[in-house]
């Protein structure tokens, strides 16, 4: 049987997601070899916060937004060609709030909820503590590393599989498997009762997230998650 011609288009999106896929992993698995290095220093106190948030930053920047950003300029992509619109945009955030609502019972039933803080990584309150001026900095770099392309992330991610492998099926949705399935194996999980919750809401929030993403056709409601709900809680 003869094997099927591929498309440009196809070839074109074969090598955009073997671009992201590459650097993804190139940079986690760096970060898990020097992974007790850079732990220690980024939480070392004694250090200034300015080093510690750029390493920390460029580390999360390469995992999530590195892929994507590199494609988009080989292909002149424009992000707003992937949902960054107005159209839609409160439908899919109060969509994917919706999608979230199990994942937050989750952390409130399991006794996990700490403080509703948006924007909390590892030295967050350093670099609230610093002066003002790199204090608002550094909250910006944080709100657009750790919100704006964590979340974003997976909508270009998601578009990029649905164009190569479509399916006439509304709710079977490979991309959103996809980066469901990497949310869940870039995160650490247990097998306890609660730890096999977690999976499930996780799955069932990324998967809603890029559903209604694809539904309403904006990216909005991705960002809004990763600032306000995932790094928040």
């Amino acid at each position: 049987m003869a094997k099927k011609q591929l498309t440009d288009e196809q070839k074109r999106l074969d090598t955009d997601i073997w671009i992201i896929a590459l650097v993804t992993l190139g940079v986690f698995g760096f970060n898990a070899m020097m992974g007790n290095q850079f732990m220690s220093f980024v939480t070392n106190s004694n250090i200034s916060v300015v080093p510690r948030l750029l390493l920390n930053a460029g580390l999360q920047f390469g995992i999530a937004g590195l892929g994507i950003t590199i494609v988009c300029v080989l292909r002149k992509d424009k992000f707003t060609q992937f949902g960054l619109a107005k159209k839609n945009a409160v439908k899919a955030i109060i969509g994917t709030i919706l999608c979230f609502l199990p994942s937050i019972c989750y952390i409130f039933i399991s006794g996990q909820f700490k403080g509703y803080q948006p924007f909390s990584i590892l030295i967050t309150d350093d670099v609230i503590a610093s002066n003002i001026l790199f204090s608002i900095l550094g909250m910006i770099l944080i709100a657009i590393v750790w919100g704006f392309f964590e979340g974003f992330n997976y909508a270009v991610i998601a578009d990029k599989i649905n164009k190569r492998y479509p399916t006439q099926n509304q709710w079977l949705d490979y991309g959103a498997i996809t980066c469901a399935a990497i949310c869940l194996l870039f995160h650490p999980f247990c097998t306890t009762f609660w730890g096999i919750v977690e999976l499930i809401t996780t799955f069932i929030a990324i998967y809603g997230m890029l559903i209604v993403k694809k539904k309403t056709g904006n990216a909005w409601g991705c960002v809004f998650a990763f600032c306000f709900i995932w790094n928040a809680l």
